[in-house]
């Protein structure tokens, strides 16, 4: 039994068309409600978390070394310290406990 692969990319390119023009055309005024507005507004923020964080745990040959990266990285990110420090901090916390635990 074989598949026409087309109408598989027909179907995915009309589902992804529709969730994007379906909003913009339903939605013409500006949003007032206060609550879609706020959650609106960090959208952004959660998708970006939850496309990274899983990635840094699993990036790495251990997740304990990931997860104390992502640890050491929010710490020192909360603190103050510039993106250099954080990224640096992170990436020998991983070499330290890659170099222990293998």
């Amino acid at each position: 039994m074989t598949h026409n692969v087309y109408i598989y990319i027909f179907a995915m390119a009309a589902v992804t068309y529709l969730v994007r023009v379906l909003p913009l055309t339903l939605i013409r005024g500006e949003i007032k409600n206060r609550t879609i507005r706020s959650f609106l507004y960090y959208v952004p923020y959660v998708t970006l978390a939850v496309m990274t964080f899983p990635a840094i745990v699993e990036a790495t040959g251990s997740p304990i070394s990931g997860w104390a990266a992502l640890l050491v990285g929010a710490a020192l990110a909360w603190s103050g310290q510039s993106l250099f420090v954080v990224s640096v901090a992170a990436c020998a916390s991983v070499f330290v406990l890659e170099l222990f635990l293998y």
